[in-house]
């Protein structure tokens, strides 16, 4: 495992604007809204998630234990989740930075590339599983503590179909639960890669939007269609569409293909206008004013 120390040098030496160059070496994964995903110092056998979005090591530590909480819950549920672990340490200025640790999977069983690879029967089988696993966490709402709801995110690139045939869920990071119907991840953290003079303005566009729709079983599954479309397979969608169907609980509406377009359209928008945001004050904040921006962006995104 990496260790404190370990982390620390890394975190003291990082580059964001290029991580690859940093004193001890490392190589992107992936990307998240809040996060990026790091192999560090060769390990291949960890994925890294690094989060700089903390104020003080109290508040990392909060976000940490409501993180171990989820996952807890997950699993309780029936979820295969990769063993993980979290460490906290000091960023730069006075932020703290937590990186969660988790199991490295084989990035050719993920399922956003499995689509492009498997014939038509064994996506059939793939998405019956994850419709499987997805309807886990609402027998969970629906069968534990009514204070306690958990939501998900069922996206494509989040499921990771194993080579022992088990759907693994790796989408952990974001703590999606309600206690006594507050939420337990504060939204104001989705934010803080945003230039702060817009954020009242992205908080009053779509911020609640973001944060509700994975409580929502239909936009859960009508998210997890529209992904066709990003990953290129809107051919598939009919099928896709058919199977959630027949395959879902009774009392959730059925889905059809012209809200999941309109549904896609929008969401392609709102991660668009969020990106080319922190595109602006990444640039404003180190060529302008010299600043160092903590957040490592993407390159171009093919839709």
């Amino acid at each position: 495992m990496l260790d404190l120390s370990t982390l620390q040098q890394f975190e003291s030496g990082l580059d964001p604007r290029d991580p690859t160059s940093s004193l001890i070496p490392c190589k992107i994964l992936g990307y998240g809204e809040i996060s990026c995903v790091l192999e560090i110092n060769n390990d291949s056998e960890i994925a890294a998630k690094r989060m700089p979005l903390f104020t003080s090591i109290s508040a990392a530590e909060k976000y940490a234990e409501a993180y171990k909480k989820y996952c807890e819950r997950l699993r309780a549920a029936g979820l295969l989740i990769p063993e993980d672990s979290t460490t906290i340490v000091q960023g730069h200025g006075d932020i703290a930075v937590l990186y969660i640790l988790q199991k490295q999977l084989p990035p050719s069983r993920f399922c956003h590339k499995l689509i492009h690879t498997e014939d038509p029967d064994s996506l059939k089988i793939m998405i019956q599983m994850i419709v499987g696993e997805i309807e886990k966490v609402w027998t969970y709402n629906s069968e534990n503590d009514p204070d306690i709801r958990l939501a998900i995110d069922g996206q494509l690139s989040n499921w990771v179909l194993l080579e022992s045939g088990e759907m693994a869920y790796i989408d952990t990071s974001t703590p999606l639960m309600l206690e006594n119907g507050t939420e337990t991840l504060d939204p104001e953290l989705l934010l803080q890669s945003a230039p702060s003079f817009l954020r009242w303005l992205i908080r009053w566009l779509f911020l609640e939007d973001v944060m509700t729709r994975y409580y929502d079983r239909k936009l859960v599954y009508t998210d997890l269609i529209a992904n066709l479309y990003k990953e290129q397979r809107p051919e598939i969608v009919d099928s896709w569409i058919k199977s959630i169907n027949e395959s879902s609980r009774d009392n959730m509406d059925v889905l059809d293909r012209q809200a999941i377009e309109a549904y896609y359209k929008e969401d392609k928008l709102i991660w668009r206008l969020f990106l080319g945001l922190r595109r602006i004050d990444r640039f404003i904040k180190s060529k302008l004013f010299g600043q160092r921006y903590e957040f490592v962006l993407p390159g171009n995104i093919k839709r």
